[in-house]
């Protein structure tokens, strides 16, 4: 398969807002999710709105690229979406978002049906990922299968809102209280990650739907940065800023890690110290993720 993309910020935009889609078209990002599921009424869960989605998807946009969170395979919408949509842009498309993922049977049905699509219209085999939002108390329960299912998974999202409803924890909005001590969702949140990263995947932050709160959604972003998050959702343009540059390995840091990997590179491995901090083979894995983080190999 390809490089995945990036997802430090990945915009979510609504499938039936015409508005927003063009004014996504312009926007620079990692990746924008055209979404059909939540944010779609049932009345436009048709063929019509999935003909217009994928004749969006084939415009010119400045995104490094596009996916679709098509609706859950439990409903009546799901194969029809993802038959729809890859059909009619599927060499625009890098990833398909499967929500309310609660078994790896799932993943592997998703599979199976990109892996005939490719094959059915030319498209390169492998060529589209799968990214798939952990939302439920079930979810969770089954997220180390889930990450295991197939190699075309991507990443592993949190829906903090349905999974606050699905454990009957207090929310005020969706992605409140992520920036706080006494998180709630704290657990789910590093069970994630931990299931991502145990099986090569990337872990990504759901949304921080108070779209006012630059301040909270920044602690947000920072705080699901330390959980070990590789990006966050964002709901709306004015949030892209904040997501991304959470996400970015600053001056600072990429200079400590250049700084890491040259003191144990001089001291022959083993441990070194810089600034008086003692650095071992840990901090060298560390120093070289932040590096590739940034698309910098330390060189200057």
């Amino acid at each position: 398969m390809g490089p995945p993309p990036e997802s430090r910020c990945c915009l979510v935009v609504p499938a039936t807002s015409e508005r927003m889609l063009v004014k996504a078209q312009s926007l620079a990002v990692d990746l924008v999710v055209v979404d059909l599921e939540d944010s779609v009424d049932v009345a436009d869960k048709n063929d019509e709105t999935r003909a217009a989605v994928a004749a969006a998807l084939t415009a010119t946009w400045r995104a490094r690229a596009l996916a679709v969170r098509v609706n859950g395979l439990q409903t009546e919408w799901g194969l029809r979406d993802l038959e729809a949509l890859v059909a009619g842009a599927g060499h625009h498309l890098a990833a398909i978002v499967l929500p309310k993922v609660e078994s790896a049977n799932e993943i592997k049905v998703v599979d199976r049906v990109l892996t005939r699509l490719e094959r059915e219209l030319d498209l390169r085999r492998d060529a589209i990922w799968v990214d798939a939002l952990i939302e439920t108390a079930r979810g969770l329960v089954e997220v180390e299968r889930i990450a295991a299912a197939s190699p075309r998974l991507r990443a592993l999202v949190f829906g903090p809102g349905d999974y606050a409803a699905s454990i009957g924890a207090a929310s005020a909005f969706i992605g409140a209280n992520a920036e706080a001590e006494d998180d709630p969702l704290l657990y789910a949140r590093q069970r994630l990650v931990t299931a991502a990263r145990a099986f090569a995947l990337a872990p990504i932050d759901g949304p921080y739907g108070d779209v006012k709160d630059a301040e909270g959604l920044r602690l947000a972003a920072r705080g699901a940065r330390r959980l070990g998050f590789d990006g966050k959702w964002a709901i709306h343009p004015g949030q892209i800023e904040i997501c991304t540059e959470a996400f970015t390995p600053s001056a600072a840091e990429l200079t400590r890690a250049r700084a890491t990997l040259a003191a144990l590179a001089a001291a022959g491995g083993g441990a070194a110290s810089v600034s008086g901090v003692m650095v071992d083979a840990a901090s060298a894995r560390a120093a070289a993720a932040t590096l590739a983080r940034a698309g910098a190999d330390g060189a200057s």
